[in-house]
């Protein structure tokens, strides 16, 4: 039998939103935690309750949560993507988990799927406790991630990054663009399968909104959490989709291979796909047995 309790989570001013799974209402000893969260835009009921309720059921402790500005969680503006301040709600939540009863401080492991894919692996990277990493069809090059985007696309996105960024410095709201359109417009996500591949996980009471702050685009580009991978001492599961269009397999197959610890799992798959198999789950529980092999749950 699992919970799952709505927590909110204290960062700074804001709450961060989460889920947090127990595998028991009283645990009578300490377990490992996996701490999640979703990725470009998506929020903590897109795609992620399965995988959850997957890891709880095999009595793991999950925390799933919203960055702030997205979802559930507090913070202004609205729909503000900021990498290092989702890579701070990263360590905030790790932190808080380490402190929940029934939590085994030292065997805390975060999970990441497509841009958190990326995230994960940065903050494994600024956090050598971490016990284990599991990144699954991540993002890890942003100058790659932007070379699979159709060319006529980049100067329009460009061009609104900087409008929006010039707004910021003069007080304006986010100038906001889609997440996901259809191939041809101007988004972030627009291959064939992105449009409904995304719409497909959104869960059916999520506050996802297709939106994000356009200047993150300016970021993207210098983005590379893959790079950091050989700094990893942690166990690492790279899941990679074999026919991803969004976020490509090439680095993220090399990023796997540079990790000390690392394991690569293949899937035929486009990015989304990954996101409705039950082996993936399997696989993922199958690596985590190996990590804590040496301890019962």
């Amino acid at each position: 039998m699992t919970t799952r309790e709505d927590v909110r989570i204290p960062a700074g001013q804001d709450q961060i939103a989460a889920y947090l799974y127990r595998p028991d209402a009283t645990p009578l000893r300490t377990r490992p935690c996996i701490v999640m969260a979703h990725g470009f835009t998506a929020t903590r009921d897109d795609g992620l309750p399965a995988y959850a309720e997957a890891f709880c059921a095999a009595g793991y402790v999950v925390v799933v949560f919203d960055y702030r500005n997205f979802g559930a969680s507090t913070g202004r503006p609205r729909q503000l993507l900021d990498i290092g301040m989702q890579h701070a709600d990263y360590h905030t939540v790790v932190a808080w988990a380490r402190r929940l009863d029934g939590v085994d401080p030292d065997r805390i492991v975060v999970w990441g799927s497509s841009f958190s894919g990326g995230h994960v692996l940065a903050v494994a990277a600024g956090d050598p406790r971490i016990a284990a990493v599991i990144s699954q069809a991540p993002f890890t090059d942003g100058v790659a991630t932007l070379m699979a985007e159709p060319l006529p696309l980049i100067p329009k996105a460009i061009a609104a990054a900087v409008r929006d960024q010039v707004g910021a410095w003069r007080g304006r709201p986010p100038l906001l663009m889609p997440a996901v359109g259809e191939p041809g417009t101007v988004a972030a996500m627009t291959s064939p399968d992105a449009k409904p591949g995304f719409e497909a996980i959104v869960g059916e009471n999520s506050l996802w909104r297709n939106e994000f702050s356009a200047r993150v685009s300016l970021r993207l580009a210098s983005y590379r959490p893959g790079a950091k991978t050989s700094r990893l001492a942690m166990p690492l599961l790279v899941c990679v989709c074999e026919n991803d269009a969004v976020t490509p397999p090439g680095p993220t197959i090399k990023a796997a291979h540079r990790a000390p610890r690392g394991e690569l799992r293949r899937y035929p798959y486009g990015h989304f796909d990954i996101y409705n198999d039950p082996q993936v789950k399997a696989d993922q529980l199958a690596f985590l047995q190996r990590v804590f092999a040496d301890s019962s749950i």
